[in-house]
């Protein structure tokens, strides 16, 4: 068994020796597993090339009763997961709409009122770390508003690269002087952090910090759907999704799409309305197309940049499909848990049933309803 352990963790081919253990050849490399304890002996050729990407080994403790996992060993590998998939010309632009806020909970508009994340949306912002944690991050960029910003550190508390996001200050001269690094080691392991207020929800003017059910009760449901999706429509004194489209678009193309062009992979945490028109920008959408777009919370949405142009890879293949994932079987791992997608809303498969429960099933199908209703609300 713990042949067959070791064998399937580092590959390879495997040689048992009467008496001085088990002996595996990983390619050009020589591997020694002792019968007793979990010495592992590893040769590598002298000339033998290896890149700067580690990945995890887990070390096989044998003995003739009993085999267990320790672990895990840091080694050398010869590239990374997604490093096979994407050729030195493409980088990888990731968008993320910020998890959960405290007001989509409440069912609020909340525009560019500075909330921040519920227990699940913080759960939603792990989970897009997991699902991009093998794409390569060169540079972040969110909005000023600290929901985006929770999303994507904790996103990033999932890379595989461990490098740590840092929030740059760029306000004044005593802002950048005060939030100096001086140690090259200690840059060369960060990531740059860059907010915006342009990449901000739409401001919804004076519905913010309404209920939605209420306003519509109120103003009468065509209205308010014609303030919430409209193109060019806005709500009293707030912005309508063009005049989003112009702050976000302009943004992305003076100092988002050149740092693509220069090879560096972005990762944008932002809004349904900002991404919306980013999104409207990079696949050609019309106006029409864009206000049936439907995005939901803490989904990572991939593209690739390869010779000036978008390619879609886990992105919409229609205008009002919601179920988008950067996560594909080559790109990276597999998510925490599992999602279920309708046309238009995508909801959380609820958790198994507490211990002792009569009718699981029913309970089961009431969570999953009340989740549904709660993400139609959003």
């Amino acid at each position: 068994m713990a042949i067959a352990m070791l064998q399937q963790t580092v590959g390879g081919t495997l040689q048992l020796l009467s008496n001085s253990g088990t002996h595996c050849n990983v390619g050009n490399r020589s591997v020694r597993l002792l019968p007793k304890g979990f010495k592992l002996e590893v040769e590598f050729p002298k000339r033998a090339i290896y890149s700067s990407g580690k990945r995890k080994l887990n070390v096989i403790q044998a003995s003739t009763s009993q085999t267990s996992v320790v672990g895990p060993l840091l080694a050398p590998s010869s590239s990374d997961t997604l490093d096979s998939h994407m050729k030195p010309n493409e980088v990888a632009l990731i968008l993320i709409r910020h998890g959960e806020s405290l007001w989509n909970e409440k069912n609020l508009f909340t525009g560019c009122v500075d909330v921040p994340l519920t227990n699940k949306g913080v759960e939603e912002a792990i989970e897009a770390g997991h699902r991009i944690s093998s794409i390569p991050v060169d540079m972040i960029y969110t909005s000023s508003l600290i929901r985006a910003q929770m999303t994507a550190m904790l996103a990033m508390t999932q890379h595989r690269r461990k490098k740590v996001p840092i929030i740059l200050h760029n306000e004044d001269e005593r802002a950048r002087a005060w939030s100096k690094i001086y140690s090259e080691d200690t840059i060369e392991q960060s990531i740059p952090v860059i907010t915006s207020w342009k990449l901000n929800e739409r401001m919804y003017g004076e519905l913010q910090g309404l209920n939605k059910q209420e306003t519509a009760d109120k103003f009468g449901h065509e209205k308010v759907h014609e303030w919430r999706r409209s193109y060019d429509i806005p709500p009293p004194n707030g912005e309508s999704l063009e005049m989003c489209a112009q702050r976000a678009v302009a943004y992305f193309r003076d100092n988002i799409e050149p740092q693509l062009l220069s090879g560096k992979n972005i990762l944008i945490s932002a809004h349904g309305n900002s991404l919306r028109s980013i999104i409207m920008y990079l696949d050609k959408l019309t106006s029409q197309e864009v206000i049936t777009l439907e995005l939901s919370t803490g989904i990572p949405m991939l593209y690739i940049f390869k010779e000036g142009k978008f390619i879609r890879r886990g992105s919409p293949v229609a205008p009002t499909e919601a179920g988008v994932y950067a996560y594909t079987r080559d790109l990276s791992p597999p998510p925490l848990s599992h999602r279920r997608t309708s046309h238009l809303h995508q909801c959380r498969v609820p958790a198994p049933s507490a211990k002792g429960e009569k009718t699981p099933g029913m309970r089961k199908k009431k969570q999953k309803e009340k989740r549904c209703n709660m993400a139609i609300k959003s």
